[in-house]
């Protein structure tokens, strides 16, 4: 099935065992609300955790948002349980299972199967749940292609900086800080970001953890946005408002990309010939500019910014 085209620029994760917590977040600006099994979550806790996920995305808590569940690694005792229980439980109720610590295809190729069965079983549509593969290790990163097109499910690469520099033996002091200077992990979020594209992924940065330090964490939004990723994850609400402004156009942005498509659409129809390149405002625009043009006025469209109705198709 065709993957729906989803807001992430903001991804709230929260504690699976907090009711409290699920429902504040139906209440937030966020596109994605995470609802998490794993590292939050006790092992004591597990089982109940997974029971509150169900609730809460049966009682609709979370309203138009994205709907997620973070499970516990493939590698664990636990994940297979996490996928059943949330499935058979909510499975009508939920769009993507996010799978931590990936570092082989197989893993998502397992979840893939799991999930397969399980809606055969349940009766929802074939393929309906979709998959955020999380990249937290150097088996993650070297194996990028194959994880990226191991399931026609996939929908996002999110990186997660606090374990991958755990993995790695990269001195930190807190998780997703901007460091002075070059940033160590700017070279391993560019190779998420390149396998994303080449598979028509979102790539999603991890979270800032220190939730006192807002402008850091808007500085480090700005800085995974500047290296062309879709939006980064968030863990406190007063870290929503920088990401969300981080990573959504301006108004300004969106009518001259519209303006774009509408002078480039108007100049490919023209009965004289064709043109490959036009001049608006006196800069030349051509088809990069119109493949760039477009990202930006899609994602204008898809927060409601308004456009005249006379704009140009959005292609290719």
């Amino acid at each position: 099935m065709n993957r729906p085209m989803r807001l992430r620029r903001t991804s709230l994760t929260v504690p699976g065992t907090s009711h409290k917590m699920h429902v504040k977040a139906g209440t937030l600006d966020v596109d994605e609300v995470i609802l998490d099994l794993e590292d939050s979550v006790a092992p004591s806790a597990k089982d109940a955790a997974r029971h509150q996920v169900v609730v809460s995305l049966r009682e609709g808590v979370l309203g138009t948002r994205t709907r997620a569940v973070r499970i516990n690694d493939a590698t664990t005792a636990w994940s297979l349980r996490d996928v059943i229980t949330v499935v058979e439980g909510a499975g009508a109720h939920l769009d993507v299972v996010v799978l931590p610590k990936v570092e082989e295809p197989g893993q998502v190729r397992w979840l893939d199967q799991v999930l397969t069965g399980l809606e055969t079983e349940l009766g929802l549509a074939p393929g309906r749940i979709g998959v955020e593969a999380q990249i937290e290790g150097p088996g993650g990163i070297l194996g990028l292609p194959g994880i990226a097109a191991a399931s026609s499910r996939m929908e996002a690469l999110d990186f997660g900086p606090g374990d991958f520099c755990a993995a790695m033996g990269i001195p930190v002091l807190g998780v997703g800080e901007v460091t002075q200077g070059p940033d160590p992990l700017d070279h391993f979020r560019l190779q998420i970001l390149t396998a994303a594209r080449r598979y028509g992924l979102h790539a999603i940065d991890g979270p800032t953890g220190n939730i006192a330090d807002v402008d850091g964490c808007a500085r480090a939004a700005a800085r995974a946005r500047a290296l062309g990723f879709d939006g980064k994850w968030v863990i406190h609400p007063r870290q929503i408002d920088p990401v969300n402004a981080a990573f959504s156009p301006s108004q300004a942005d969106v009518h001259r990309a519209e303006r774009i498509l509408k002078a480039y659409d108007a100049a490919l129809r023209d009965p004289s010939g064709a043109r490959a390149v036009l001049q608006l405002d006196g800069e030349m625009i051509d088809e990069a500019n119109r493949r760039l043009a477009t990202a930006t006025a899609l994602a204008g469209r898809r927060l409601g910014m308004t456009r005249s109705a006379a704009s140009a198709p959005l292609t290719g």
